[in-house]
């Protein structure tokens, strides 16, 4: 409401009640997949306003920013897409100057998919496709020493300032998030239904059989208040096992074992069929989820991507979530899914082995299935006076997205119980820095499960000391080690000529024996060397300035 600049938000159903002091009062109105509108609203009588929909054709994906610089405007952006390399559909975050966009804007997330699909390329000793390899995933992957929030707080912020190993000129900034902790006897129950693709292309070891060990390895961790039913599309579509409370372990153990693939693949189908099943097992203030487990390669039937989208987001705003799990190889559609799991506020990983189902589905359950907050976003503002230019590193945009007319929309993610983010930017210092004076100002908005209403959280930077960079924790080395792995996998530009093996110069010292994710790195980085350097990789040389 202009007036008093108030939020009011819509229930479940629709409806809500505005009270105003004028008799006449302007508003603007918002709904996903609808034109933003402004109206004028008459006290003495009853309004009609109506939200025209926003058309687009069927065949294009809605375009969609993963971060945005703040107060750019839409020529510049195009600017912005067309200078510099591009890989596929991806297009690194550019420098900023922070005396134009002192503010970025991005979506934070708990999706991890793209570290497991980067291990299945090298294991089968391939290189990796540049658009496959996501950093802020990559490092979503990774246990970084999660910190306990102060009491009474959803999330810890900590920041730290070092300097670049691969730009001695530059310096690295760390934003480190970590979510509460659920207390899991205080967990609302769930109702989980379990969307299994069955069609033909299924039918391969590392597809269903896999799907089917890592749903029988979460089914031990249900609760008898927790309630799971499975939906199987394929040759058919229809409710493979009803709603079933989780004591009945043995049934549901059955029913998974019997799965078998088969038929054609019909998405949409059994999409509609798995949020119906939802919506009549909805539990009010519980855990409502869908998780889709494909390899992705599912057409959607009489209805446009774009309606299946908007049907997911409609159902997102009833308080059904989707979580997204993506195996198989060759015809694996991975922005396909990581688009689904967007719209469904929810979260994408993908399996390359049990080890990895085991992670996803035992170890980490409630950061999987369990948000702590929905629609989060941070918002990051430098200050000019120390900060010249600023580079997210990752949550890239699609090329699409940038090079399109109109506006793109930023779209807050969803945050699972227990979850360390981590979000790494390089900045040039200006010319007269101050290490006494501030930094940037941190802020992050987003709200609770089912509620409407936002919160905020905010942290000014007042320390500008500059860290050696080997005197960082060992987490802050990890992560900058992680993230040159993969922008040397992307082949950035932005941090040539480091190679693989200062990618080891960095995690090999600070490296756990008993940590077998960071030994597991480890391997994958000597394994990438042979790959891509071809016999050269023994006299490899590291390049890094310290």
């Amino acid at each position: 409401m202009h007036s008093t600049g108030y939020l009011f938000y819509s229930g479940a159903s629709g409806g809500f009640g505005i009270t105003s002091a004028k008799a006449e009062d302007s508003v603007t109105l918002s709904l996903d997949g609808y034109k933003v509108s402004t109206f004028l609203l008459k006290g003495n009588k009853e309004n009609s306003l109506v939200l025209p929909l926003l058309v687009k054709k069927a065949s294009q994906p809605e375009k969609r920013l993963m971060s945005l610089a703040r107060d750019i405007k839409p020529a510049e952006l195009a600017k912005f897409s067309v200078g510099g390399e591009t890989y596929s559909s991806l297009r690194e975050n550019d420098y900023m100057e922070a005396a134009k966009f002192p503010t970025i804007d991005f979506a934070v997330n708990t999706d991890k998919a793209s570290y497991s699909n980067i291990r299945r390329f090298i294991n089968m000793g391939s290189t990796v496709p540049p658009d496959a390899v996501r950093i802020e995933e990559m490092l979503n992957y990774f246990a970084l020493e999660y910190e306990q929030p102060e009491a009474g707080q959803d999330f810890s912020i900590r920041t730290s300032l070092s300097e670049c190993p691969w730009r001695p000129a530059n310096q690295l900034f760390y934003v480190k998030l970590s979510a509460r902790k659920l207390d899991m006897a205080q967990v609302p129950p769930s109702n989980l239904v379990f969307l299994i693709d069955v069609s033909g292309s299924m039918d391969m070891p590392n597809r269903l059989p896999l799907l089917k060990t890592a749903f029988k390895l979460m089914v031990n961790n249900l609760r008898p208040i927790d309630t799971i039913s499975i939906v199987v599309y394929g040759g058919t579509v229809g409710v493979w096992l009803q709603p079933t409370s989780g004591v009945e372990k043995e049934k549901i153990n059955k029913s998974i074992e019997e799965l078998s693939p088969g038929g054609s693949t019909a998405g949409e189908s059994g999409i509609l069929a798995a949020y119906r099943l939802a919506e009549s097992t909805f539990i009010p203030n519980g855990n409502n989820r869908v998780v889709l487990a494909t390899d992705g390669d599912f057409n959607v039937g009489q209805t446009s991507e774009e309606a299946l989208e908007r049907m997911i987001v409609q159902q997102r705003q009833k308080g059904i979530y989707l979580t997204c799990l993506g195996v198989g190889m060759g015809n694996y559609k991975d922005s396909k899914l990581e688009v689904l799991a967007k719209k469904g506020n929810g979260n994408f990983a993908y399996l390359d082995n049990e080890k990895e189902a085991e992670k996803v589905l035992v170890k980490e359950l409630t950061q999987t299935m369990y948000s702590v907050a929905d629609d989060a976003l941070l918002h990051v503002s430098f200050y000019p006076a120390n900060v010249k230019n600023y580079r997210l590193i990752g949550f890239d945009n699609k090329f699409s997205a940038l090079s399109a007319e109109g506006d793109g929309l930023l779209e807050g993610g969803e945050v699972g119980s227990g979850h360390t983010l981590m979000a790494i930017f390089e900045l040039t210092p200006a010319e007269k820095y101050d290490s006494s004076a501030a930094l940037a100002k941190i802020e992050l908005s987003y709200k609770h499960p089912n509620d409407s209403l936002q919160q905020k959280l905010i942290r000014e930077v007042t320390d500008s000391r500059i860290q050696s960079f080997q005197t960082l924790p060992y987490t802050y080395r990890m992560a900058a080690g992680i993230t040159l792995f993969g922008s040397v996998l992307k082949e950035s530009r932005f941090v040539k000529p480091a190679n693989l093996q200062d990618v080891l110069t960095i995690i090999n010292p600070i490296s756990n024996q008993d940590d077998l994710v960071q030994q597991e790195l480890i391997a994958l980085v000597e394994k990438a060397k042979k790959i891509y350097y071809k016999g050269k990789a023994s006299k490899l040389k590291p390049n890094l300035f310290w």
